[in-house]
């Protein structure tokens, strides 16, 4: 749309059903540069992608053309599709309902990619269940405890 600019960088979190640890690096290089390609290919720029066996960080420049759920539904089920066409897990893949998605300024940009792509040291000192609360705190996100993710402690 002519005279329409925006900047919008938007960091969204995916979990595997059941915080299954499937995720593997056997596959994983090859995961992001799936989902890379489903980003590119909505006309979106991938800016950081990087997680644990158990869920994903992806962070991203959005442009307004596109919602950010129906981006959201197609990473999970193109991505769940591939992983269970190419049998990278036992039994079949999935992600678990819903996601989450925190917006950022760009004076924010490089402290996002540096902490998406040190997922492995952040981990080491907080687990997933306290990242992910903490980031809902941190951005006043209302919650209902019991719609969260299934933890598995």
């Amino acid at each position: 749309m002519a005279n329409t600019y925006t900047q919008l960088y938007i960091h969204v979190v995916i979990v595997v059903k059941g915080r299954e640890n499937v995720i593997t690096p056997r596959f994983r290089d090859d995961l992001y540069k799936y989902i890379s390609g489903i980003i590119a290919n909505k006309n979106q720029k991938l800016l950081a992608i990087g997680g644990m066996p158990d869920h994903l960080h992806i962070f991203m420049s959005m442009n307004p053309d596109v919602k950010l759920s129906d981006l959201v539904r197609d990473i999970k089920a193109n991505s769940s599709k591939w992983i269970n066409e190419n049998r990278f897990v036992m039994g079949k893949f999935n992600w678990q309902v819903g996601y989450g998605a925190f917006s950022y300024v760009k004076s924010q940009k490089d402290v996002v990619i540096k902490y998406i792509l040190n997922q492995e040291k952040h981990h080491s000192k907080k687990s997933f269940r306290e990242e992910y609360i903490d980031m809902l705190k941190r951005y006043e996100v209302n919650y209902d405890e019991k719609y969260l993710f299934n933890w598995i402690e």
